[in-house]
């Protein structure tokens, strides 16, 4: 498979552009993802046409429509900003990225919880950096993360499950058939299922509309649709859910030491006992032990590479 192109923010790739002039170095971003992904750099305050290093800047005034502002000459680079944004947004369109992964906490490029400072000086952590929203806004579907957050193992594993999700799309608009959007809701099923079993239902029902004259608008109501379901993150309980689905597809074939397992096994990982690699791959083994067409083609067998070691931790 291609590369998934991903934008980042450029200090994360290791590249002294900060206002310091340091970097920011993230591992996970350089030595684990970058096997599969091929990255669009972008630093805002740098691209815009500010030096290296630079006098260091905040958010100042209201909440949602901050002003970006040196901080000691007071000196307003919002402008400059925007005047900079609305073309590279319209190059970033171009690059057909597959998600972003922002800066923490950067005035420009922080997806959540950036300072915003009042009249008085005292801040706020409720803020959006410039950059940032205005990406998102230009990008409502786009998978979007910050390195910070990446930390934590549940939030790492649906942002990478969503970034593949988005790639897989892609290739459905690319072929622009029927069949190439009834097969992914056919292989997404279960994926889907783990993170609201009732939006399996609903998602179908928009597949089963599909008519010689509809495809274009109602892949526009799946894919919005299909992206807000996956942002809400797979619990145990949901995951035990598919698993037991799955595991009826075998009910005529396995023996009963092997049933006893895999319902030993999927009760461990309802415990905490074992991460969810466990029962996902004894599962895979049955499919080819087994042969069964339909759960080769399930995306939630594997949604994501191996190598990432995701669900290991989950």
């Amino acid at each position: 498979m291609e590369k998934l192109k991903l934008g980042v923010s450029t200090c994360l790739l290791g590249e002294n552009v900060r206002y310091d002039g340091s970097h920011k170095r993230d591992k996970f971003v350089c030595d684990v993802l970058s096997d599969f992904v091929e990255w669009v750099p972008v630093c805002p305050e740098r691209d815009c046409g500010m030096p290296v290093p630079r006098e260091a800047m905040r958010l100042i005034g209201d909440i949602d429509n901050p002003k970006l502002v040196t901080n000691k000459t007071f000196e307003d680079k919002t402008p400059m900003m925007k005047s900079w944004m609305s073309g590279k947004l319209d190059e970033l369109e171009k690059e057909n990225l597959c998600g972003y992964i922002f800066k923490s906490k950067s005035p420009s490029s922080g997806m959540t919880r950036v300072k915003v400072y009042n009249a008085k000086g005292i801040p706020e952590k409720k803020g959006v950096g410039i950059f940032a929203k205005a990406f998102m806004e230009r990008f409502p579907l786009l998978p979007v993360e910050e390195e910070g957050r990446l930390n934590d193992a549940l939030i790492r594993e649906n942002f990478i499950e969503r970034i593949f999700v988005y790639y897989r799309w892609q290739q459905v608009l690319k072929e622009g058939t029927k069949s190439a959007f009834v097969n992914f809701h056919a292989a997404h099923k279960y994926l889907i299922m783990s993170h609201n079993q009732t939006a399996t239902s609903r998602l179908g029902r928009i597949v089963a509309a599909l008519n010689s004259t509809n495809l274009s608008e109602l892949q526009t109501q799946y894919f919005e649709e299909l992206m807000k379901v996956l942002e809400r993150k797979p619990n145990v309980k949901r995951h035990c859910n598919v698993l037991a689905h799955i595991m009826g597809y075998f009910k005529g074939e396995l023996t009963h030491d092997e049933k006893e397992e895999i319902l030993e096994v999927i009760e461990e990982f309802r415990k905490g006992l074992i991460p969810l690699i466990v029962p996902v791959t004894l599962l895979n083994h049955f499919v080819r032990k087994y042969d069964k067409e339909y759960l080769k083609i399930q995306v939630y067998l594997k949604p994501h590479p191996s190598e990432l070691k995701l669900r290991n931790h989950v």
